[in-house]
């Protein structure tokens, strides 16, 4: 249990009996979760880490075969819950870190009680006319070239554009901060992982009931995807907010954590 504990950089903090676990999407740790967490502090023991790679995870548990897929981050999750004798949580999901929580859920759903989808793609390229996920071919090449031979430039040409507040210029500059502290190599490998998945058949196994929640412009998620995810998972809901950017749990954690805490009801 220790090893997976300093592995994932596990943390437990809250005080309710409910338990209720964040994951993080790419790019990013458990700091992202900050302004959320004083909304379920009271009524739910939280549980926050980081995927191996990323935040303050064990750098030497890095495996490259392992995590070329995202079925080795579920791994992580599962070892976690695992780890921790934890079944029927909550579980909370950012972008990359949705299709995660599901894998997850598909292989032990007894571990879930509910999902909690924010910004999630079931597929990242588009398959016209019959599925719309908002890159081309070509503009997935370029993303994984530049990240390759610049990362940091990457990171600083895209925070803005990703948080998509100009009114919150200090919201960009801290995605951009929290993007730089990552380490390139595995980044660039993370984003081929992520951007290059395509999960939609494992739509059709999960069991668990999700909320989606989905800002109105996203330039890393269409709402065509939000809907195609809705129309294929079962027991789903989807509520799109009059939002932009790709991370409302921080430009809106109030909102966000509300809609979170009225679907738990």
């Amino acid at each position: 249990m220790a090893d997976i504990i300093k592995r994932n950089n596990v943390h437990i903090i809250g005080e309710g009996d409910r338990t209720i676990i964040f994951g993080h999407g790419f790019g990013c740790e458990q700091n992202i979760w900050n302004l959320m967490l004083p909304y379920f502090e009271k009524d739910y023991r939280i549980v926050l880490y980081d995927y191996v790679g990323s935040g303050n995870s064990d750098m030497s548990a890095y495996e490259l075969r392992k995590y070329s897929d995202l079925y080795g981050y579920a791994q992580d999750l599962q070892d976690i819950l695992d780890a921790l004798s934890i079944r029927q949580a909550v579980f909370v999901g950012h972008s990359v870190s949705s299709m995660i929580g599901l894998l997850a859920s598909v292989k032990n759903p007894e571990y879930f009680e509910r999902m909690v989808l924010i910004g999630p793609s079931p597929r990242y390229l588009n398959e016209l006319p019959d599925y719309y996920g908002g890159f081309d071919a070509k503009d997935i090449s370029e993303l994984l070239k530049m990240m390759e031979m610049n990362f940091i430039g990457w990171a600083s040409a895209n925070a803005a554009v990703l948080m998509d507040n100009p009114d919150k210029p200090m919201l960009a500059e801290e995605l951009k901060n929290i993007f730089t502290r990552e380490n390139p190599f595995v980044m660039k490998n993370f984003a081929q992982a992520t951007f290059l998945s395509d999960h939609r058949k494992d739509l059709a196994k999960v069991t668990i009931p999700a909320l989606i929640i989905q800002c109105s412009v996203d330039s890393i998620v269409p709402i065509e995807a939000a809907e195609y995810l809705h129309k294929n998972l079962k027991g789903s809901s989807l509520k799109v907010i009059d939002a932009k950017g790709h991370y409302p749990h921080i430009s809106i954690p109030g909102e966000t954590a509300g809609l979170i805490l009225e679907y738990l009801k």
